[in-house]
């Protein structure tokens, strides 16, 4: 066994996050020693990805095959670079790690899991469909795999690693210790030192204590930084927003806890750390305030089928293809260029009970817990999902109704304006109601949704048979006020394949490395503007196993 003194380690990862457990777990699995920080306490071990619906980007996989989808290595790469939009100098390592995780997801991802015990619900989802050329943004087929399991089912194979290492003495846990500072020798990285708090009992995701009870310094031959990234900051947000997405929202509400706040990130880029595409960022346009939550300004995202219809606060429709499950970033852009920071979603019972799901392992605990009873209820119950039921009755943001008169009224009540005109949304309503007679339609969304029920995923479980909004027999009639939720920075440190960090002259800082959303879950920007989604789970693991590997065989 290694005798692993705890102020003495070879490698030192910062972060217990899900890009941290596999680092410190492939650092460990090749005999090193590996000393693992984190300033929340070990009930928030998995960071992140425990609250996630664990989704996976995966290419060619048995399960796309069984599906019938048609799917390769090549139509992933130009979906992945339609989408990225790589146009800057410092798109060179984000697209060599584009085009390396790309491979990695076609060929060795799921074998490398799988042998873990990870297992992957049997249909496979279709998120970020895009609806431009066929070199635009979006997935051209069905990619996005769940996990048995969702967050929790991923994080488990690396904890059960983490856990075993620590038994034999390679790994060591430290929480409760905030990195305030790295230390630097001769131009190389080899410590870090910072503050102790105080020990704290508070359930995962809640804002922890804050009050200091000690000092720490430590030493090792190479610092992994797995800090995540800034969602939980609003204004670190609103200060790198982009202007090609117009003004930040005034209002926003939080898809990560208050302590995903990207102090790491600055503190590692005070040692000359290279920080690049700081204005890429990820946030979703279809959030919903938490009716029971767990941190400060919970919100939750609704992964929508591609049946309600989209207003923004007007109550124009969303211009084509701007779809539910289209575009998200697209749906940002013009709705910040309304003037306001929120939209609608007008839908009836029969497309709420197919076709909604929320993202979140604590949202779906049939799939969380592994329930195949469960599960199945969502194809014959009458209703929606509990969780989605609970929302529709004790959430803020959903208004229930059986006339379209009562509906847009409660909506104005709701948004505290009269923007909304009855005349001006029946009208477009009843517009699209005229089309679904037909099989062979003009309006670009009903084509969507019947291209969506020639996939048999879609069929079952989350395409609505096409029907008139204002059919009773579909009703009620469900209006939902989406608001903007923060959620994944896509920029981050500069690295190469190893997952080395460059300084700002250009060069490697030796004894640095930087992982998952830190490192912009690969180079510093590895989905370039945008995600095809189910990538961000998987960017942690690549990035992180790479980092792992490399600073395993650079200490000797």
């Amino acid at each position: 066994m290694t005798d692993l003194r705890a102020d003495q380690a070879d490698v030192i990862v910062v972060g217990a996050g899900l890009s941290g457990l596999v680092a410190a777990t492939e650092i460990a699995d090749a005999g090193k020693r590996v000393i693992v920080l984190d300033q929340e306490g070990e009930q928030s071990l998995g960071g992140q990805a425990f609250w996630s619906f664990g989704g996976l980007f995966l290419v060619d996989s048995p399960e796309q095959r069984r599906l019938g989808i048609k799917d390769s290595f090549d139509l992933a790469m130009q979906d992945w670079l339609g989408t990225a939009g790589f146009d800057r100098d410092e798109d060179f390592w984000p697209r060599q790690w584009a085009e390396a995780y790309v491979a990695f997801a076609t060929a060795e991802k799921r074998d490398w899991l799988r042998a873990m015990g990870h297992r992957i619900f049997p249909v496979v989802g279709w998120a970020e469909r895009g609806g431009y050329d066929a070199m635009g943004h979006g997935n051209s087929v069905p990619r996005f795999h769940v996990t048995w399991g969702t967050g929790p089912g991923i994080v488990e194979p690396f904890e059960r690693r983490a856990r075993e290492a620590a038994k034999s003495g390679r790994l060591i846990f430290r929480f409760r210790h905030r990195v305030d500072a790295l230390s630097i020798t001769n131009g190389a990285v080899d410590g870090v030192s910072g503050a102790i708090l105080e020990a704290t009992n508070v359930e995962r995701g809640k804002s922890s204590s804050r009050t200091i009870v000690g000092e720490f310094a430590l030493k090792a031959q190479a610092v992994i930084v797995a800090s995540g990234g800034i969602g939980g900051n609003h204004d670190l947000v609103r200060a790198n927003w982009p202007k090609r997405l117009g003004e930040p929202p005034k209002f926003m509400i939080s898809g990560v806890p208050e302590h995903v706040d990207g102090r790491m990130i600055g503190i590692t880029e005070q040692t000359g750390a290279r920080l690049i595409n700081r204005d890429r960022m990820w946030h979703y346009v279809e959030g919903i305030q938490n009716w029971n939550p767990i941190w400060p300004r919970h919100g939750i995202r609704i992964l929508p089928g591609p049946s309600s219809m989209w207003f923004d606060a007007t109550g124009t429709r969303l211009p084509a293809p701007l779809f539910p499950g289209s575009d998200t970033l697209g749906q940002l852009k013009y709705i910040m260029s309304t003037g306001y920071d929120y939209s609608w979603f007008v839908l009836t019972q029969a497309i709420i009970k197919k076709e909604f799901a929320l993202s979140g392992s604590e949202q779906n605990p049939d799939l969380t817990g592994k329930s195949w009873r469960m599960t199945l209820r969502r194809a014959t119950n009458k209703g929606a999902p509990a969780p989605v039921e609970a929302f529709k009755s004790h959430g803020v943001d959903f208004i229930v109704r059986d006339r379209i008169e009562d509906l847009v009224a409660a909506m104005n009540k709701l948004a505290g304006n009269d923007l909304l005109k009855l005349a001006h949304v029946r009208m477009q309503i009843e517009a699209r109601d005229r089309e679904i007679a037909n099989p062979y339609v003009k309006d670009a969304q009903v084509m969507n949704i019947h291209n969506a029920r020639r996939y048999i995923g879609d069929r079952l479980i989350r395409t609505a048979s096409p029907h008139r909004i204002l059919d009773p027999a579909q009703g009620p009639l469900i209006a939902v006020k989406l608001n903007i939720l923060t959620r994944k920075t896509l920029g981050g440190f500069e690295t190469d394949l190893d997952s080395r960090v460059f300084g700002a002259e250009g060069s490697v800082i030796p004894g640095l490395y930087a992982v998952g959303e830190a490192a912009g879950f690969g180079g510093g920007g590895v989905h370039g503007y945008r995600s095809l989604e189910g990538t961000f789970l998987g960017g942690c693991l690549f990035s992180g196993r790479n980092a792992g590997r490399a600073a395993a065989k650079a200490v000797g």
